[in-house]
């Protein structure tokens, strides 16, 4: 684990986000300077004054060719030139690994202000072509074993005709994945379809009120259920699409942040970590890569579970949703399913999680994931959510993975943001 103590020095003050989706007229350069621009205006920071870039993007290279300098070739264009660009790719979670570099270039002092940005197109024509680049988010050289030892955790027979092969062309392996450990869940906790169905539903019903989402239909729990199998027990409402998408944050220290005029917009961080998975046996959940993500979040921002007031979560599937809020340490460890079934999770519940619709209906453009979820976080401490504000939200919390080796992500980033002053 690698954490830095005390952030409440840094300060996010610009955030920008594209609407999440089908973007098949827009590259991944152009999707990225439209979130950078956005970010900047919203920083009142001109492009000359960002002392640092943090570039995250997995597709370019196989989707575009652009195997080497992504971030130089889409900043470059919009008056970043001067400032040195750091290209990361950290799976899924990219995003948040930007984020924690800038956060620490700030806090080490080699300049006042750094950006992050996250960009991903994986919408083509070829649809295997673009779901083919998560097969690279595991290794590649165990992929088989891998698989099988996932399977291997859920005991009990899978339903006749809902396990389809890896590697169809109709979803990416990471299904698979999710669908192995929901079993695996299922099978220890008692964790059932219809919890699975009712965290989908409530995300759905949040993406209604968020104009960037991919999708923005609801959901009821029993057409959720009824939906077109992905691989049991989820369906496809319970999954996140493929999709287009940018996000950026500028990053600031906080005595520079108190001369700009968007400066009671700021927003404080109070905790960044990012943590790498272990080998620990399938029966220590406590020992989660996600959970000691959060536990040292927690120790830096001197907090608990229980002060958080809002929180966005990587949901890559429902599943996702339960493991990562008992990982936060919002219920006990495999009381995910319960929990969420009360409404603890939706909007008016007692903590809301996912108002932004997550990523099974916001969208998951990979890199951009971990940005887009300060983005939502960010706008819900300044109480500019709208529709989805969390009423009186002050601290607020992010859990984004990435990749799996052996039998967890082998990345994991919890930050913790406190409201404005």
């Amino acid at each position: 684990m690698n954490a830095s103590a005390g952030t409440d020095d840094v300060v996010i003050t610009g955030v920008g986000c594209t609407p999440f989706g089908r973007h098949t007229d827009r590259t991944a350069a152009d999707l990225a300077g439209s979130a950078v621009a956005d970010a900047l205006s919203d920083a009142h920071v001109r492009p000359h004054e960002i002392g640092a870039v943090f570039y995250a993007n997995v597709s370019q290279k196989a989707l575009e060719g652009q195997h080497m300098i992504p971030g130089q070739t889409a900043l470059r264009p919009r008056g970043l030139g001067h400032a040195p660009v750091v290209n990361v790719e950290n799976a899924c979670a990219g995003g948040a690994t930007a984020l924690w570099l800038a956060v620490a270039h700030v806090r080490a002092g080699m300049s006042d202000a750094a950006l992050a940005v996250g960009v991903d197109k994986l919408v083509c024509a070829d649809t295997a072509l673009g779901l083919a680049v998560f097969d690279g988010a595991l290794d590649v050289h165990r992929r088989e074993e891998t698989l099988a030892g996932l399977r291997a955790l859920s005991e009990g027979d899978v339903p006749q005709g809902t396990q389809a092969h890896p590697g169809d062309g109709r979803r990416s392996v990471f299904m698979d994945i999710y669908a192995s450990l929901a079993r695996a869940h299922m099978h220890r906790f008692g964790t059932t379809r219809h919890q699975l169905a009712t965290v989908a539903a409530k995300n759905h019903a949040h993406s209604v009120h968020n104009p960037r989402a991919h999708f923005r239909r609801p959901f009821t729990p029993e057409q959720i259920l009824a939906a077109r199998k992905v691989a049991h027990p989820l369906t496809v409402p319970m999954c996140s699409p493929v999709s287009d998408g940018a996000a950026a944050v500028v990053v600031m220290r906080a005595h520079t942040a108190r001369t700009r005029p968007g400066h009671p917009r700021a927003v404080r961080v109070l905790a960044n970590t990012l943590v790498s998975g272990s080998d620990r046996p399938a029966d220590r959940p406590e020992l989660h890569i996600g959970r000691r993500a959060a536990l040292a979040a927690y120790e830096q921002a001197g907090l608990a579970p229980a002060d958080v007031d809002v929180a966005e979560v990587h949901d890559a599937t429902a599943f996702g949703e339960i493991q990562q809020i008992e990982n936060l340490g919002f219920c006990a460890i495999g009381e995910g399913g319960p929990w969420s079934l009360t409404g603890a999770g939706g909007l008016g519940g007692h903590l809301p999680v996912n108002p932004s619709g997550g990523l099974e209906s916001r969208g998951h453009p990979v890199s951009a994931t971990g940005l887009a979820q300060i983005f939502e976080l960010v706008t819900q401490l300044r109480g500019e959510a709208g529709a989805r504000q969390v009423p009186g939200a002050r601290i607020a919390v992010a859990e984004n993975g990435g990749g799996l080796y052996g039998i967890e992500e082998a990345v994991a980033a919890v930050t913790i943001l406190g409201g404005t002053r």
